[in-house]
């Protein structure tokens, strides 16, 4: 069978749930076992490099407090089978995982049990940090009530394959939650790695077009509906003043390594990093 065969598949699947019925899209994708067949099985390296070469902008990983060691919190929305929660607890974080379905918690779990020896701490004096995957809905706050952690209580958010797998309509709602969920600039730190972002808008999803005109306009408006044009393409306006409410781009590059889906045909990487903070 082809990867084109097995996507074609989930589109159709994913079809029966519009809008923000796709939390049980997702679920039954989970439920059935269905590959995903973007699903490479291990963290993107560019997560990897910018977290190796990222410091000066990122922080450290702890902070020295008055009782000890404060280890910072990450989180990964919608993080499959959690390799990248692995990563940044090897990094140091106190790394979360959330996920809908029951079933992609499990296959997490599970996951951490067979490859946490594939993650060794990065460096000895900072150590390994903690590892929770949680089942909850992104958009709700009673996940947040199970793992102990308040609004805007986290330092890193890693966004890679979670925007692109949602509706386009739910882009306003994503990004105002966002702002809910990061500490205050300068200390927390949104990190987007656009996936894909030269597909065609009109082009079926998920992964819908990602293109990184897009996440400036809904990050920089979350909660706002953003007009797109009769192609997919949004349509942004240059002299509209910033929103006190967004969020500020303090970085964007283009990455050495990513997977190879984010690669065009002549190895050219069309994947970008984009680092967000609250204004």
């Amino acid at each position: 069978m082809s990867e084109q065969e097995p996507v074609a598949i989930i589109h159709e699947r994913l079809s029966k749930y519009p809008g923000e019925r796709y939390r049980d899209g997702w679920e039954e994708l989970w439920n059935r076992g269905d590959a995903l067949p973007w699903d490479r099985g291990f963290p993107n390296p560019a997560l990897e490099d910018t977290l190796t070469q990222g410091r000066a902008l990122l922080g450290k990983p702890v902070e020295t407090t008055e009782n000890g060691i404060k280890r910072k919190k990450a989180l990964v929305p919608g993080c499959g089978r959690g390799v990248d929660v692995l990563l940044l607890a090897s990094f140091g974080y106190d790394a979360y995982g959330l996920e809908y379905s029951a079933s992609a918690i499990e296959v997490c779990k599970q996951e951490e049990e067979k490859n946490a020896d594939k993650y060794p701490v990065r460096d000895v004096q900072i150590g390994r940090g903690s590892v929770t995957f949680v089942q909850g809905d992104f958009f709700e706050d009673d996940w947040l009530e199970k793992i102990g952690v308040s609004r805007n209580g986290f330092d890193l958010v890693y966004d890679y394959t979670f925007f692109c797998a949602l509706d386009p309509s739910m882009r306003p709602k994503w990004a105002l939650r966002h702002t809910q969920l990061l500490a205050p600039a300068p200390r927390g730190n949104l990190i987007c790695l656009e996936f894909p972002t030269h597909k065609d808008p009109l082009a079926p999803g998920p992964p819908f077009a990602a293109p990184s005109d897009a996440y400036m306009e809904h990050l920089s408006y979350p909660g706002e509906e953003i007009p797109y044009d009769d192609k997919g393409r949004v349509k942004a306006n240059p002299l509209r003043p910033a929103s006190d409410n967004g969020m500020e781009r303090v970085s964007f590059w283009q990455p050495e390594r990513t997977h190879d889906k984010g690669k065009d045909a002549t190895g050219e990487v069309r994947d970008r990093v984009s680092v967000w903070r609250l204004r």
